[in-house]
């Protein structure tokens, strides 16, 4: 029962968060409530005894990413900041909700083909040995390809920040 009290509590936080994340227009608020959100998933990982994955969530998300994107935000100049507040219009919000509803449609749909909603729980653990393989393997089923992918798509980001930091500098 209590886990599911926690659960609830760390759902809400998440869920909280995100949504004042994206919609304040104050972007060291977002980055803020952006960290709040993190910390909801750091929290739920520790709920399900994934220690491991919940102190690399607060180090490398929490922590890090974080403070990349404050530190990004801090040096971009107040001036260029002023006057960059968007308002969001009515027809992009519908249009924003109905693609969200349509990926929940689809993910739902996958789930309930698959067989993800009405397969069994089995109370066996893998061992550690069998998830680092399939984190750094090369094989079917194995995720070493994407997060190679993912580390050059942040490469390139950091390099595009910098490009476009410099830009401004010049001028």
């Amino acid at each position: 029962m209590g886990n599911i009290v926690m659960f609830t509590i760390f759902a809400a936080v998440i869920v909280i968060s995100a949504l004042l994340c994206v919609t304040t227009t104050r972007i060291m608020r977002a980055a803020t409530y952006m960290l709040f959100v993190l910390l909801g998933v750091a929290g739920i990982y520790f709920l399900l005894d994934y220690t491991f994955l919940g102190a690399a969530q607060i180090a490398v998300y929490a922590g890090g990413v974080t403070m990349i994107f404050v530190f990004a935000i801090q040096l971009v100049s107040k001036r260029s900041l002023q006057g960059m507040e968007e308002r969001v219009k009515a027809s992009k919000m519908i249009t924003g909700g109905l693609a969200a509803l349509a990926g929940l449609v689809v993910v739902g749909l996958i789930l309930l083909k698959t067989g993800f909603v009405t397969q069994e729980i089995s109370n066996t653990e893998l061992p550690m040995k069998e998830i680092g393989m399939a984190l750094v393997g090369s094989g079917k089923y194995q995720y070493v390809l994407p997060f190679e992918f993912i580390s050059v798509f942040l490469l390139a980001c950091i390099i595009g920040g910098l490009v476009i930091a410099r830009k401004e500098e010049k001028q």
